[in-house]
């Protein structure tokens, strides 16, 4: 698996193949974010690892940059079911005819993991700074909405609590095979959308001009992300507008808070914009 720690949300394609899936604490998305799709990454000719993203336009997906980075191409499934069931095996995650899969080329954001102003303390791992990239898709995808982008800053004139809306494909809950096994490896579920509610943790922290600080806990009537739902979309509560893309969490059990790089920062605004012109 490519740059894990603890804190990424990406999940090998073939550590949860027979049971990859979803939003902790959620519930199926049904058709309510279509937009949202299940992304596999290729590295020489061979599927490596999965996240989930958003399709801004037609052609454009928005992802985590820990994703992009080191594929060599990328398939996207845009149904809100990618078990075996709706995807047999052994097409899901190779692609092909048939599949439901659209083909893509995987680009990161060039300032990811340079110059990172905030290290590695502080809880951050050092490879997350600007943790943005995008698909370019062979062949058009059109729906009737699709995720948008944000305004510039918009994140700082948000107030605490501001509800946001988690939708992905990563895994959903945590089974217990043997006594003492890693919490890691305990997480399973299907590969379908699911979605769950959160809100934003708001204020001033020591990286708060370039992530958001997401409640994870699923107390409360809320939800939470985990492993397979890097680089999906962190939406304004009830919108379609990405706020962020979740990068990562702090632990294995995946409570708590975690982390989402903003999509609102200018500069990060702009390249994918350069994908949009």
């Amino acid at each position: 698996m490519k740059k894990l720690v603890l804190a990424v949300a990406a999940a090998a394609v073939l550590a949860f193949a027979a049971t990859a899936g979803a939003i902790t604490n959620g519930v199926p998305d049904g058709d309510n974010h279509p937009y949202v799709g299940l992304l596999v990454f290729d590295v020489d000719g061979a599927p490596a690892w999965r996240c989930s993203g958003a399709l801004i336009s037609p052609t454009v997906v928005v992802t985590a940059a820990h994703c992009t980075d080191g594929a060599d191409a990328a398939r996207v499934w845009f149904q809100e079911d990618v078990t075996y069931g709706a995807v047999p095996f052994p097409l899901y995650p190779y692609g092909g005819p048939g599949s439901g899969a659209v083909e893509g080329t995987p680009y990161t954001n060039p300032s990811y993991d340079q110059g990172n102003p905030y290290g590695g303390g502080n809880g951050l791992p050092a490879f997350s700074f600007r943790d943005t990239g995008v698909v370019v898709l062979d062949q058009p995808v059109y729906m009737g909405q699709y995720a948008a982008l944000p305004t510039a800053n918009v994140v700082d004139t948000l107030k605490n609590k501001t509800p946001v809306d988690f939708v992905g494909y990563g895994v959903s809950e945590q089974v217990m095979t043997y006594p003492g096994e890693n919490p890691y490896d305990r997480w399973t579920g299907p590969r379908i959308r699911m979605y769950a509610p959160s809100a934003l943790v708001s204020g001033k922290f020591v990286h708060s001009a370039e992530y958001l600080k997401l409640a994870l806990n699923p107390g409360g009537g809320s939800g939470g992300t985990c492993f397979g739902d890097s680089g999906g979309p962190d939406l304004l509560g009830g919108t379609n507008t990405i706020l962020g893309v979740n990068s990562y969490v702090t632990n294995s059990n995946c409570s708590g808070v975690g982390y989402s790089a903003r999509v609102d920062v200018p500069e990060t605004l702009a390249w994918i914009q350069t994908f949009l012109d």
